[in-house]
């Protein structure tokens, strides 16, 4: 009803009353019965932006701060109730889960976000860490918080806890709760000193687990003299300096195990055990800094501070707990870093620095348009069998991805493979280049030259390859059988997948997206290979044995230990390449690929449909076709794999003025560059 009077009195063009919504919910706060929690929930609605461009939700922020400060009244009786608010909960679970990865696993706390979307939990009011989900009762709440000075935040703590209060029987509960979560965090720590998975990671950890096991004696320890310290003012105060000692080695054990993560691999459960006990490591820490400093009557304002941080990354982290977005990016990175960097080393291979590259790439490339333009002309024939749909997806995903896999373990090289391989390379470089420093910028330019001409090169040698392949194919076939290869109707359909008018580039794009999936899945396998020792694994088989000498079985499986990754990123790639028209055709959607060479391929067997009759106009906009698809195929890769490498590796580049300025300059004074590797470097020099 008093939401539907003021529209009224509008309707009747009687005035408005100014409206003060701010000034009446911090007013409600003089009320010493009222429900704290529905407090807190309106003063949060009043302050909460409107939009996402709306910024002036920080004036009524500092609005609410100016007022408080200004009127002792309101001030007290707003503290009452957000100190009594928040020692009547259960904070325990507050301290020990909120902004820390849950103990269920990834995927049980994957399901139970995607499950809680379509069925929202049923808060405990009882507990602090609920009562945060129906005050901040928007899942996007998190981004207008983060947006909130430090300095505010800290003049909030500073009204609602001053260091006064910090002796009263409220602030007495909230500390003993917060020596429950200290034993609590390091209890869970301590057990990783008997986990399996660590001791697999690092053959010496039974020499560190010791260090786990002390810290819960040292944190039993720091809890008993805090208590006693707490209860009698006269009692020496407790520092927590040897438990903070103890939890860095621990810390430091950790650390080594994920730097040793990088070069025998790691596993989905190793990466999230690691970045949950660093969490907790983390915050046995703050929780000591708050704690000590509390009991000092000097530092009590440093408590506050410590406090005030804490609280504001703590209640940030919770509205965060819902969301899949940032839960799968927290947890993507920690194993992206490690799949990034096998493709940092497969791109490498790709980057041509001097002449014998150069050379090594035009002919590993040209091997390729030679068999993809056989791939093509089997792929047409699979097409005229028209079997079921499964069928045909299935033959048209054997043709691609063995043909993809024979390829690449014969050392030839596919032009749209590299993208996904070379951005991570190069943003290993932008990780390390300082736009300050001109040799930096220069190193970087000729890297980026490099790898250009690299693709260059590998595209002309694919396309130029394929092209007269599948004319010799086509006609020689043809002449062989005595009849067309290619029917009329299929060059024509043929000639009209690469009309840029048509659905070209969109499938080109959908091309580009599975070159960036193949390239990550190359580093995944890479990775499960190295940590799973799959040679080793493979050369034990028996029957393996029986068949090849115990030798013979240890090479093989050091082979494809080493080029698993590849094996199975190009079998995906082609799986993925073969069967995408087909789904598109069950779903009734339009759904396929284009890739630059096998479209250029594909123009080849058009024109023996066509029987060399087709105007020239038609060719040059086929011609052009193919180049807006490669282009296409490229671009879609390289963005993504950019995107996700730098997102891997935490680099936020902000200078892509300067860098780029600084590869236009070297193209106009040297564009040679660009297109051939310098006349005087060494021959065998690798990137």
């Amino acid at each position: 009803m008093q939401q539907i009077k003021p529209f009224i009195n509008w309707l009747l063009g009687k005035p408005q009353l100014a409206s003060d919504p701010l000034g009446d919910a911090l007013a409600a706060f003089r009320d010493p019965l009222a429900d704290s929690l529905e407090l807190s929930r309106r003063l949060v609605v009043c302050l909460r932006p409107k939009n996402r461009r709306d910024d002036s939700f920080l004036e009524r922020y500092d609005s609410m701060l100016t007022r408080l400060e200004n009127d002792p009244g309101l001030q007290a009786a707003f503290r009452s109730h957000i100190i009594h608010f928040i020692a009547t909960r259960r904070l325990v679970t507050f301290f020990t889960d909120s902004g820390i990865l849950p103990g269920t696993g990834f995927f049980s706390e994957w399901w139970r976000i995607l499950w809680n979307r379509i069925l929202p939990e049923a808060p405990d009011e009882r507990r602090l860490k609920d009562c945060l989900h129906v005050v901040y009762d928007r899942p996007d709440d998190w981004r207008w918080l983060e947006r909130v000075p430090h300095e505010y935040t800290q003049r909030f703590w500073a009204i609602a806890a001053p260091t006064e209060a910090l002796h009263n029987l409220d602030w007495r509960d909230i500390q003993e709760q917060m020596l429950d979560a200290v034993m609590l965090l390091a209890h869970r720590v301590s057990g990783l000193g008997a986990e399996s998975e660590l001791m697999r990671a690092s053959p010496d950890f039974d020499d560190d687990s010791p260090r786990f096991i002390a810290l819960s004696a040292e944190a039993l320890e720091f809890v008993r003299e805090m208590r006693s310290a707490l209860a009698d003012p006269a009692a020496p105060p407790a520092d927590g300096s040897q438990l903070l000692v103890i939890a860095d080695q621990c810390r430091d054990t950790l650390q080594r195990i994920r730097k040793r993560a990088l070069t025998i691999g790691t596993s989905l459960h190793l990466s999230y055990l690691l970045a949950r006990s660093e969490q907790s490591l983390a915050r046995i820490e703050d929780l000591i800094a708050i704690l000590t400093a509390s009991q000092a009557s000097t530092a009590r304002e440093g408590a506050v501070d410590a406090w005030g941080d804490f609280a504001r990354a703590a209640f940030l982290a919770e509205n965060r707990r819902n969301s899949l977005r940032f839960y799968m990016t927290q947890l993507s990175r920690l194993l992206a870093v490690r799949v990034t960097e096998n493709a940092a080393r497969s791109g490498e291979h790709y980057i041509c620095e001097s002449k014998s590259d150069y050379r090594h790439m035009w002919h590993s490339a040209a091997g390729a348009g030679l068999l993809i333009g056989g791939m093509a002309l089997l792929k047409i024939f699979a097409a005229g069998l028209h079997a079921p749909l499964f069928v045909e997806a299935f033959l048209f995903s054997m043709i691609y991805g063995l043909g993809f896999v024979l390829i690449y373990l014969l050392g030839m090289t596919v032009a749209t493979k590299q993208p996904a391989m070379t951005a991570q390379t190069l943003a290993s470089a932008l990780g390390d280049i300082k736009p300050t420093r001109q040799a930096d910028l220069e190193r970087m330019v000729d890297l980026v030259a490099a790898v250009f001409r690299s693709q260059l090169a590998a595209i002309a040698g694919n396309v130029m390859i394929a092209l007269p392949v599948a004319i010799g194919l086509a006609y020689g076939l043809g002449h062989l059988l005595g009849e067309p290869v290619i029917a009329l109707g299929k060059g024509a359909h043929l000639l009209a997948d690469l009309d840029i008018l048509s659905w070209a580039l969109p499938h080109a794009a959908i091309a580009g997206f599975y070159l960036f999936l193949s390239g990550l899945l190359t580093g995944y396998f890479d990775n499960h290979a190295a940590y799973s020792d799959i040679g080793i694994r493979i050369a034990r088989l028996r029957w393996l044995r029986r068949l090849l000498g115990k030798n013979r079985a240890e090479r093989f499986g050091s082979y494809i230990q080493e080029r698993l990754g590849g094996i199975m990123g190009n079998f995906l790639f082609g799986c993925m390449l073969g069967s995408t028209g087909v789904i598109g055709t069950i779903l009734g959607l339009p759904l396929d690929i284009r890739h630059i060479a096998f479209s250029s391929a594909n123009l080849g067997y058009a024109l023996v449909g066509f029987q060399f009759e087709l105007p020239v106009k038609a060719i040059l906009w086929a011609a052009l076709g193919i180049a807006a698809i490669g282009f296409t195929n490229l671009a879609v890769s390289f963005a993504l794999a950019l995107r996700t490498a730098l997102g891997a590796r935490r680099i936020q580049f902000e200078h892509w003025g300067p860098l780029l300025r600084a590869i236009g300059r070297r193209f106009r004074q040297a564009p040679k560059s660009f297109l051939m590797p310098p006349q005087d470097a060494p021959e065998g020099q690798h990137g």
